[in-house]
């Protein structure tokens, strides 16, 4: 079957999208490209798009059934909403919404629409980290006794002197929601869930910023294992993102899209390959493959009516680790991760 698709934004997260959208011409057909900017709409129509610049016409239009929605945090909670109320599906690039009670308010919006509600958290998708989760899931590696997560990316001052980056206004925070926010989801995800953080938070002297550019901190897991994490934007030139888990039958270390696993007998396996994923100076130094299997997933959850593999549910749950995190920093005390 083939869905009609609205997209809304097309800045700097839109080029992966639409290759996925161009890929998967037989499953999507793009019923128009929203921009407020006129010289974007060019751009988006310079990749094959026709675009619009009338949004409300796409949300009243009973012909499409779903819409991508890729503009800043700020606008999503007003925008997804309007989709969701007026029947259409909604995959939604991260973060769910500024602040998450706003996610939380369109998670149960979704709900109560029986509307599927999607968020772009791409590195779930990779052949690695889908590996990891299974031999989590299946028990292959037993209890996850210790958990760590390393995120040691770099953006140059120049990323942070445009308009609003890293803002509260604008973004909703610094490195944990808008870069460290798609490894968090992974980590949260494979470990089984994180009870409690006990974080310190700062801006280091390597960038002029209003929000974090660095947070470290000890975890305590849902399953009574320790934790630790570490995410930056300051470190140069910037390097792959670690997962480690310390299972009682293996530890498994995911290096940005690369897992390994050395298992107690003495066996070793890997799952798949050294790729760029956007953690130096370029953010979007990464291929269009795991867009493509979001957006595959995301038209199968349509047609078999379910929740997409990572739903609205799943970004809010990773937006309560991060709100945890930053209350732990200001308040200098262990805090309990809210319930999503």
């Amino acid at each position: 079957m083939t869905y009609r698709i609205a997209i809304v934004g097309t800045g700097m997260a839109f080029a992966p999208h639409a290759e996925a959208l161009h890929d998967l011409s037989d499953t999507y057909e793009v019923a128009g490209a929203y921009s407020r900017s006129e010289a974007r709409r060019a751009e988006a129509a310079s990749r094959g798009f026709k675009t619009v610049d009338d949004l409300d016409a796409l949300i009243a239009d009973p012909t499409i059934d779903a819409a991508l929605i890729l503009t800043p945090p700020p606008s999503h909670g007003e925008i997804a909403s309007a989709f969701l109320r007026a029947g259409k599906h909604v995959l939604l690039e991260k973060p769910l919404a500024l602040t998450s009670a706003e996610a939380r308010t369109l998670v149960e919006l979704a709900e109560a629409e029986d509307r599927r509600l999607g968020i772009v958290f791409q590195h779930r998708y990779r052949v690695a980290s889908s590996a990891l989760s299974r031999l989590v899931e299946s028990g292959a590696l037993g209890k996850v006794t210790a958990a760590t997560c390393i995120i040691p990316w770099w953006r140059p001052q120049s990323y942070y002197d445009e308009p609003g980056r890293g803002t509260m206004a604008r973004d909703g925070g610094g490195v944990l929601i808008t870069q460290a926010i798609h490894t968090l989801d992974v980590f949260r995800a494979v470990a089984g869930g994180i009870a409690a953080v006990s974080a310190a938070a700062t801006t280091t002297a390597i960038h002029s910023m209003e929000c974090e550019d660095y947070v470290g901190a000890a975890l305590r897991l849902s399953n009574g294992g320790v934790g630790t994490l570490m995410a930056t934007t300051a470190c140069h030139p910037g390097h792959s993102e670690e997962i480690t888990l310390i299972g009682e039958k293996g530890v498994a270390r995911l290096i940005g899209a690369l897992l390994t696993v050395d298992w107690a007998d003495g066996r070793q396996e890997t799952f798949g390959e050294e790729a760029a994923t956007g953690g130096g100076a370029d953010p979007m130094a990464f291929s269009s493959e795991a867009h493509r299997a979001v957006h595959a997933e995301f038209a199968a959850a349509i047609g078999e009516g379910r929740a997409p593999a990572v739903d609205g549910r799943d970004g809010l749950r990773t937006q309560l680790l991060i709100d945890a995190l930053l209350e732990s920093a200001e308040r200098g005390a262990w805090v309990e991760v809210a319930a999503g």
